[in-house]
């Protein structure tokens, strides 16, 4: 028997995170606390975390559906059924099949990771490898925030000196011409031998003008641009991933698409070269496996990447994301966005993200600050 409760948590950015869809000020995050009911001392905890105005999740009812998961859990019903609905294989190929928390990506990872939590101890390891006991890291890519020319460039000075050779760019949020002359910039100071460049354009290419822009970024030897147009234009942007000179990664593409055989549909579909997963808003832990097992079966090439969740939630990805063996860079958050952040024993060590086994976590804010959530008074 488990009980469950969810608290609601502030993070505040250090500083302004600009967007192609705004500026995040403030995020909130809700967490799932999982208890033994024969070892109160026992506990699992999970980060459920939707983006605003991206993640499918993202809706008025979201805490009712939190609450509504956490009394089931209270009642005694088994934490494979809330998740999953105890569906066989061949039933997640009916299109009219709801399955669990299908609709729900980011309260399915928070409940997925606190249950993995519990079951192995409730310290945080959530999927033990090297890189739980310290002795692997994984390569991560460095974030380059949209802004001004001048700030973007200071924040790829500071990531190289740091030593990353993987830098990923947002563009879209000032003119192209400008962000095409900061890139060839760097191309001509750091040839593709020494550093790789993604670009994220988050959907910003008009329709019209996205074959021709692709076709000039593909002269900077770049690695890949993640969704280049849209989400939603399956036709064109299967044509744009069949002529570009520059391989196409989706992510925003894959928001909404939880069903197994939609997820079967679109890549078969669109055929990109890459397909980019976030477990908070792609289908949790399970639903990303699912991912990952059609892309593998389609020779689409795959990286995970964290979708601004707290240290909680980038601890449990970055474990998975450790398990998976996949050899590519990384788009695995620092811990370091917050004022606020929960301490933990992850860490940077110049491009490799690691956990520090001799480091512990302190959670009291989380506890302090946070806000148990409740059904509201009828």
């Amino acid at each position: 028997m488990f009980k469950a409760k969810a608290i609601r948590y502030r993070l505040n950015f250090k500083q302004p995170a600009g967007t192609s869809r705004g500026t995040y000020l403030t995020r909130d995050s809700w967490f799932i606390i999982l208890e033994d009911s024969n070892n109160p001392e026992l506990t699992g905890i999970g980060e459920c975390a939707p983006l605003p105005s991206l993640s499918c999740d993202d809706r008025p009812d979201y805490e009712f559906q939190l609450l509504s998961v956490c009394e089931r859990i209270n009642k005694g019903e088994e934490l494979k059924d809330i998740l999953f609905n105890s569906h066989t294989s061949a039933e997640r190929h009916n299109p009219e099949f709801n399955s669990g928390l299908i609709d729900f990506p980011s309260i399915r990872m928070g409940l997925e990771t606190a249950k993995a939590d519990l079951r192995n101890g409730g310290e945080r390891i959530i999927y033990p490898s090297p890189f739980t006991t310290g002795e692997a890291g994984l390569p991560i890519n460095g974030l380059i925030w949209m802004g001004d020319a001048s700030f973007m460039q200071k924040q790829i000075e500071k990531k190289l000196k740091a030593g990353f050779h993987c830098i990923k760019m947002k563009i879209g949020a000032i003119d192209f011409e400008t962000e095409f002359s900061i890139l060839k910039a760097i191309r001509q100071r750091y040839p593709a031998s020494d550093i790789q460049l993604r670009v994220d354009a988050n959907g910003a290419f008009p329709a019209d003008q996205a074959l021709e822009r692709l076709k000039r970024l593909s002269e900077l030897d770049l690695h890949s641009i993640e969704q280049p147009i849209k989400a939603g234009q399956w036709e064109l942007m299967a044509h744009l991933a069949e002529h570009t000179p520059l391989p196409i990664a989706l992510d925003e593409e894959l928001i909404g698409i939880n069903r197994f055989c939609d997820k079967k549909q679109l890549l078969k579909t669109i055929n990109p070269q890459y397909i980019i997963l976030k477990p908070s808003l792609h289908g949790g832990i399970s639903g990303c496996n699912e991912w990952i097992e059609l892309a593998k079966q389609m020779n689409i090439g795959w990286w995970i990447t964290s979708a601004l969740e707290s240290n909680i939630g980038l601890n449990a990805i970055a474990q998975w994301t450790a398990t998976l063996n996949n050899p590519l860079h990384q788009g695995l958050g620092t811990g370091q966005l917050f004022t606020n952040n929960f301490d933990s024993p992850l860490e940077i060590r110049g491009e490799k993200l690691f956990i520090n086994p001799a480091q512990n976590w302190k959670l009291n804010n989380l506890y302090n600050e946070g806000l148990p959530i409740t059904f509201p008074e009828a």
